[in-house]
């Protein structure tokens, strides 16, 4: 067997035109050069079967749905529970029956690039999307619980086709005129919700990063509202913004020291 050149080699391994035949023939080849391509050949063929039995899993709460008899099913996620400052964004998606998006995962696992990518295609691809968003000041009004539940109400609201079924992210919501599923961890086991996580984690991350402009001493770009070191600094040393949850604890405490503070030096 003739040897071909490793450039050549390369050309053909990254333009797909790899045979099974030819495979079995450059295993022959003693060439390091030959053989890392080959074991980078059969690590991406394995991590591509990977994607797709785990799509496949994630695929099942929807087609058991479908199963009986659901047509439209969206998927509810949130971002932003967690964080001192921001809003709590909800998404709601209803994704076609042949929707195939490898990788798609609980956006917490996706990295910032992959995220906004995956974004594009679902807000393309989805059958209708709706996004709800809900202040600081409504958060401090009625807390972040059930601040979250009037967001993913609003998502589901702002759909333009009424679902049949939904299925939610660790949330019941009661007072939906349909069938619907509260699933712990939904975002790692449905492709609807993990959907919408993407959309409601790139849509708050928008928002905070417009809320950066104003206050770019806060870091929010960066942090999107959480705790970190930076934000705490700079929380205790200027207080807090308007946008930040003054019924947290961590918000409170700043509050009730510069209080404090200030009554003492009257």
């Amino acid at each position: 067997m003739k040897k071909q050149p490793i450039s050549e080699l390369k050309r053909l391994f990254g333009e797909g035109l790899i045979t099974a035949e030819l495979i079995s023939e450059l295993k022959l080849d003693e060439r390091k050069g030959v053989q890392n391509l080959i074991k980078s050949y059969e690590n991406q063929k394995r991590k591509e079967i990977e994607l797709e039995v785990k799509y496949h899993e994630m695929c099942q709460i929807e087609n058991r749905a479908r199963l009986h008899g659901k047509q439209y099913i969206a998927g509810v996620d949130e971002a932003g529970r967690g964080p001192l400052a921001g809003p709590v964004v909800a998404a709601a998606v209803i994704l076609p029956m042949d929707f195939k998006l490898l990788g798609l995962n609980d956006s917490k696992q996706l990295n910032e690039e992959t995220r906004k990518k995956y974004y594009d295609i679902i807000i393309e691809k989805a059958i209708s999307y709706g996004v709800g968003v809900v202040d600081s000041r409504k958060i401090d009004e009625i807390n972040i619980f059930e601040a979250t539940k009037l967001a993913m109400m609003k998502a589901i609201k702002g759909l333009n086709v009424f679902p049949d079924h939904v299925l939610i992210d660790a949330v019941n919501l009661k007072n939906l005129t349909c069938t619907y599923e509260s699933i712990i961890k939904g975002d790692a086991k449905s492709v609807s919700i993990a959907a919408a996580s993407i959309i409601a984690k790139v849509t708050r991350d928008g928002i905070m990063e417009d809320i950066h402009k104003k206050y770019p001493e806060y870091d929010f770009a960066s942090n999107m509202g959480y705790g970190t070191k930076i934000h705490m600094e700079k929380l205790k040393e200027l207080g807090a913004t308007p946008y930040h949850r003054y019924t947290f604890s961590p918000v409170r405490n700043v509050i009730s020291m510069k209080e404090e503070v200030t009554a003492g030096n009257k």
